[in-house]
Protein backbone atom coordinates (compact mmCIF):
# COMPACT_ATOMS: atom_id res chain seq x y z
CA UNK A 1 0.00 0.00 0.00
CA UNK A 2 1.93 3.47 -1.15
CA UNK A 3 1.78 6.52 1.19
CA UNK A 4 -1.01 8.00 -0.04
CA UNK A 5 -3.73 5.26 0.57
CA UNK A 6 -1.88 5.07 4.08
CA UNK A 7 -2.45 8.56 4.86
CA UNK A 8 -5.76 8.23 3.75
CA UNK A 9 -7.00 4.66 5.28
CA UNK A 10 -5.55 7.07 8.51
CA UNK A 11 -7.60 9.93 7.86
CA UNK A 12 -10.70 7.49 7.28
CA UNK A 13 -9.70 5.39 10.22
CA UNK A 14 -9.78 8.88 12.67
CA UNK A 15 -13.31 9.88 11.19
CA UNK A 16 -15.09 6.25 12.47
CA UNK A 17 -13.19 7.02 15.34
CA UNK A 18 -14.67 10.40 16.02
CA UNK A 19 -18.23 8.64 15.60
CA UNK A 20 -17.14 7.05 18.97
CA UNK A 21 -17.84 10.00 21.09
CA UNK A 22 -21.30 11.09 19.23
CA UNK A 23 -22.18 7.11 19.82
CA UNK A 24 -20.87 6.13 23.01
CA UNK A 25 -23.79 4.24 23.97
CA UNK A 26 -23.34 1.79 21.10
CA UNK A 27 -19.40 1.34 22.01
CA UNK A 28 -20.72 -0.04 25.21
CA UNK A 29 -23.29 -2.06 24.21
CA UNK A 30 -20.73 -3.51 21.70
CA UNK A 31 -18.19 -4.25 24.70
CA UNK A 32 -20.82 -5.46 27.31
CA UNK A 33 -22.72 -7.66 25.30
CA UNK A 34 -19.80 -10.55 24.85
CA UNK A 35 -19.58 -9.86 29.07
CA UNK A 36 -23.40 -11.02 29.06
CA UNK A 37 -22.79 -13.97 26.98
CA UNK A 38 -19.89 -14.94 29.00
CA UNK A 39 -22.05 -14.79 32.41
CA UNK A 40 -24.80 -16.15 30.77
CA UNK A 41 -23.47 -19.46 29.35
CA UNK A 42 -20.98 -19.74 32.39
CA UNK A 43 -23.47 -19.53 34.83
CA UNK A 44 -27.26 -20.38 34.02
CA UNK A 45 -26.89 -22.06 30.38
CA UNK A 46 -23.18 -23.65 30.64
CA UNK A 47 -22.87 -27.60 31.72
CA UNK A 48 -19.98 -28.70 30.11
CA UNK A 49 -20.88 -31.91 28.78
CA UNK A 50 -18.01 -34.03 27.68
CA UNK A 51 -15.26 -30.94 28.60
CA UNK A 52 -11.76 -32.43 30.31
CA UNK A 53 -11.67 -30.51 33.30
CA UNK A 54 -13.18 -27.02 34.88
CA UNK A 55 -15.69 -25.48 32.02
CA UNK A 56 -14.69 -22.42 32.65
CA UNK A 57 -11.22 -23.15 31.14
CA UNK A 58 -13.26 -24.08 27.89
CA UNK A 59 -15.54 -21.50 27.73
CA UNK A 60 -13.34 -18.32 27.88
CA UNK A 61 -11.15 -19.11 24.99
CA UNK A 62 -14.56 -20.10 23.20
CA UNK A 63 -16.51 -16.39 24.08
CA UNK A 64 -13.26 -14.97 23.01
CA UNK A 65 -13.36 -16.07 19.66
CA UNK A 66 -17.18 -16.23 19.19
CA UNK A 67 -17.10 -12.06 20.30
CA UNK A 68 -14.51 -11.97 16.96
CA UNK A 69 -18.04 -13.54 14.98
CA UNK A 70 -20.33 -10.99 16.65
CA UNK A 71 -20.75 -7.36 16.07
CA UNK A 72 -20.59 -6.93 12.75
CA UNK A 73 -23.83 -5.21 12.30
CA UNK A 74 -21.83 -1.93 13.50
CA UNK A 75 -19.52 -1.78 10.69
CA UNK A 76 -22.24 -3.04 7.74
CA UNK A 77 -24.63 -0.28 9.22
CA UNK A 78 -21.84 2.13 8.89
CA UNK A 79 -21.16 1.31 5.12
CA UNK A 80 -24.87 1.12 4.02
CA UNK A 81 -25.45 4.59 6.16
CA UNK A 82 -22.55 5.90 4.23
CA UNK A 83 -23.95 4.40 0.52
CA UNK A 84 -27.29 5.96 1.27
CA UNK A 85 -26.07 9.65 2.79
CA UNK A 86 -23.91 9.83 -0.86
CA UNK A 87 -21.61 10.46 1.96
CA UNK A 88 -19.33 7.69 0.00
CA UNK A 89 -19.76 9.35 -3.88
CA UNK A 90 -18.60 12.86 -1.91
CA UNK A 91 -15.51 10.91 -0.78
CA UNK A 92 -15.11 8.76 -4.21
CA UNK A 93 -15.24 12.51 -6.02
CA UNK A 94 -12.08 13.31 -4.09
CA UNK A 95 -8.36 12.37 -4.83
CA UNK A 96 -8.66 9.45 -2.41
CA UNK A 97 -7.26 6.00 -3.20
CA UNK A 98 -9.79 3.42 -3.72
CA UNK A 99 -10.93 1.40 -0.52
CA UNK A 100 -9.45 4.13 1.74
CA UNK A 101 -13.03 4.27 3.33
CA UNK A 102 -13.59 0.59 3.76
CA UNK A 103 -9.72 0.45 5.23
CA UNK A 104 -10.37 3.02 7.63
CA UNK A 105 -13.59 1.65 9.06
CA UNK A 106 -11.80 -1.86 9.60
CA UNK A 107 -9.29 -0.62 11.46
CA UNK A 108 -11.57 1.08 13.95
CA UNK A 109 -13.65 -1.64 14.06
CA UNK A 110 -10.15 -3.64 14.75
CA UNK A 111 -8.93 -1.47 17.44
CA UNK A 112 -12.93 -1.95 19.14
CA UNK A 113 -12.67 -5.77 18.69
CA UNK A 114 -9.01 -5.09 20.55
CA UNK A 115 -10.99 -3.52 23.46
CA UNK A 116 -13.29 -6.48 23.30
CA UNK A 117 -11.00 -9.02 23.93
CA UNK A 118 -8.82 -7.20 26.87
CA UNK A 119 -12.36 -6.67 28.76
CA UNK A 120 -13.60 -10.27 28.25
CA UNK A 121 -9.84 -11.26 29.18
CA UNK A 122 -9.88 -9.29 32.12
CA UNK A 123 -13.48 -10.40 32.79
CA UNK A 124 -12.37 -13.84 32.30
CA UNK A 125 -9.73 -13.49 34.89
CA UNK A 126 -11.69 -11.98 37.33
CA UNK A 127 -13.78 -15.24 37.01
CA UNK A 128 -11.16 -17.10 38.45
CA UNK A 129 -9.73 -17.72 34.34
CA UNK A 130 -6.00 -17.98 34.25
CA UNK A 131 -4.55 -18.33 30.46
CA UNK A 132 -1.33 -20.99 30.72
CA UNK A 133 1.42 -20.58 28.53
CA UNK A 134 2.43 -17.09 29.61
CA UNK A 135 2.37 -14.06 27.81
CA UNK A 136 3.57 -15.48 24.24
CA UNK A 137 1.07 -17.60 24.36
CA UNK A 138 -1.50 -15.25 25.18
CA UNK A 139 -0.21 -12.80 22.62
CA UNK A 140 0.09 -15.41 20.29
CA UNK A 141 -3.92 -16.30 20.83
CA UNK A 142 -5.01 -12.99 20.66
CA UNK A 143 -3.22 -12.21 17.40
CA UNK A 144 -5.00 -15.85 16.04
CA UNK A 145 -8.61 -14.28 17.17
CA UNK A 146 -7.93 -10.26 15.57
CA UNK A 147 -6.92 -12.30 12.37
CA UNK A 148 -10.07 -14.39 12.16
CA UNK A 149 -12.17 -11.08 13.18
CA UNK A 150 -10.38 -9.19 10.18
CA UNK A 151 -11.88 -12.37 7.68
CA UNK A 152 -14.96 -11.99 9.11
CA UNK A 153 -15.24 -8.43 9.20
CA UNK A 154 -14.42 -7.84 4.93
CA UNK A 155 -16.91 -10.66 4.94
CA UNK A 156 -19.14 -7.99 6.24
CA UNK A 157 -18.26 -5.22 4.24
CA UNK A 158 -18.10 -6.65 1.24
CA UNK A 159 -22.00 -7.90 2.53
CA UNK A 160 -22.97 -4.50 3.46
CA UNK A 161 -22.05 -3.39 -0.27
CA UNK A 162 -23.94 -6.30 -1.87
CA UNK A 163 -27.62 -5.32 0.28
CA UNK A 164 -26.56 -1.38 -0.09
CA UNK A 165 -29.35 -1.04 2.62
CA UNK A 166 -29.25 -0.34 6.20
CA UNK A 167 -33.02 -2.33 6.71
CA UNK A 168 -31.17 -5.03 4.78
CA UNK A 169 -28.41 -5.24 7.54
CA UNK A 170 -30.29 -6.96 9.60
CA UNK A 171 -31.03 -9.88 7.23
CA UNK A 172 -27.48 -10.60 6.27
CA UNK A 173 -26.48 -10.11 9.85
CA UNK A 174 -28.64 -13.63 10.97
CA UNK A 175 -25.96 -15.24 8.83
CA UNK A 176 -23.39 -14.72 11.54
CA UNK A 177 -25.53 -16.89 13.96
CA UNK A 178 -24.85 -20.34 12.36
CA UNK A 179 -21.44 -19.68 12.41
CA UNK A 180 -20.81 -18.31 15.87
CA UNK A 181 -22.99 -21.20 17.46
CA UNK A 182 -22.23 -24.41 14.64
CA UNK A 183 -18.95 -24.40 16.46
CA UNK A 184 -17.16 -25.90 19.27
CA UNK A 185 -17.64 -22.47 21.03
CA UNK A 186 -19.75 -23.43 23.50
CA UNK A 187 -19.70 -27.54 23.70
CA UNK A 188 -17.61 -30.05 22.88
CA UNK A 189 -18.25 -31.67 19.12
CA UNK A 190 -18.04 -35.06 21.07
CA UNK A 191 -21.23 -34.67 22.52
CA UNK A 192 -23.26 -33.75 19.37
CA UNK A 193 -24.53 -35.89 16.74
CA UNK A 194 -22.15 -37.50 14.70
CA UNK A 195 -23.12 -35.44 11.49
CA UNK A 196 -23.78 -31.92 13.51
CA UNK A 197 -20.01 -32.93 14.96
CA UNK A 198 -18.40 -32.98 11.74
CA UNK A 199 -19.72 -29.92 10.02
CA UNK A 200 -18.87 -28.08 13.63
CA UNK A 201 -15.36 -29.63 12.76
CA UNK A 202 -15.00 -27.99 9.55
CA UNK A 203 -16.05 -24.31 10.94
CA UNK A 204 -12.94 -22.16 10.63
CA UNK A 205 -14.23 -20.24 14.44
CA UNK A 206 -13.86 -23.69 15.37
CA UNK A 207 -9.77 -24.07 14.35
CA UNK A 208 -9.37 -20.54 15.84
CA UNK A 209 -10.90 -21.40 19.20
CA UNK A 210 -9.24 -24.23 19.56
CA UNK A 211 -5.98 -23.37 18.67
CA UNK A 212 -6.26 -21.11 21.29
CA UNK A 213 -7.67 -23.23 23.88
CA UNK A 214 -4.25 -25.20 22.93
CA UNK A 215 -1.90 -22.04 23.48
CA UNK A 216 -4.14 -21.44 27.08
CA UNK A 217 -2.65 -24.87 27.87
CA UNK A 218 -6.51 -26.08 28.43
CA UNK A 219 -6.80 -29.82 29.08
CA UNK A 220 -7.96 -32.37 26.54
CA UNK A 221 -7.46 -30.20 23.84
CA UNK A 222 -6.61 -31.03 20.73
CA UNK A 223 -3.01 -29.67 19.21
CA UNK A 224 -2.02 -28.67 15.16
CA UNK A 225 -5.25 -26.37 14.64
CA UNK A 226 -2.38 -22.96 14.48
CA UNK A 227 -2.13 -23.81 10.84
CA UNK A 228 -5.76 -24.11 10.26
CA UNK A 229 -6.73 -21.25 12.61
CA UNK A 230 -4.09 -19.06 10.20
CA UNK A 231 -4.56 -20.35 7.08
CA UNK A 232 -8.83 -20.23 6.93
CA UNK A 233 -8.75 -16.48 7.72
CA UNK A 234 -6.11 -15.58 5.06
CA UNK A 235 -8.01 -17.92 2.89
CA UNK A 236 -11.37 -16.08 3.13
CA UNK A 237 -9.36 -12.17 3.00
CA UNK A 238 -8.06 -13.67 -0.27
CA UNK A 239 -11.56 -13.94 -1.66
CA UNK A 240 -13.54 -11.03 0.25
CA UNK A 241 -11.13 -8.31 0.47
CA UNK A 242 -10.21 -7.89 -3.60
CA UNK A 243 -14.32 -8.71 -3.35
CA UNK A 244 -14.88 -5.94 -1.66
CA UNK A 245 -12.41 -3.57 -3.22
CA UNK A 246 -13.64 -3.91 -6.10
CA UNK A 247 -17.08 -3.50 -5.40
CA UNK A 248 -16.64 -0.29 -3.88
CA UNK A 249 -14.48 0.63 -6.64
CA UNK A 250 -17.70 0.25 -9.43
CA UNK A 251 -20.38 2.21 -7.15
CA UNK A 252 -21.56 4.89 -8.72
CA UNK A 253 -20.44 4.18 -11.82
Amino acid sequence: MSAHALTDSWTMTRRELARWGRQPVQLAVNLVFPVMLLLMFGYLIGGGRGVTGAYRDYLVPGMLALTMAFGLEGTMLAVTQDLNKGVIDRFRSMPMANGAVLVGRSAADMLQSAMALVVLIGVGAALGWRPGGGPAALLAAVGLLLLFRFAMLWIGIHLALVAGKPEMVQAVQILVWPVGFLSNALAVPGSMPGWLGTVVGWNPMSHTATAVRDLFGVPGTESGHAWAAILWPLALLAVFFPLAVRRFGRLSR
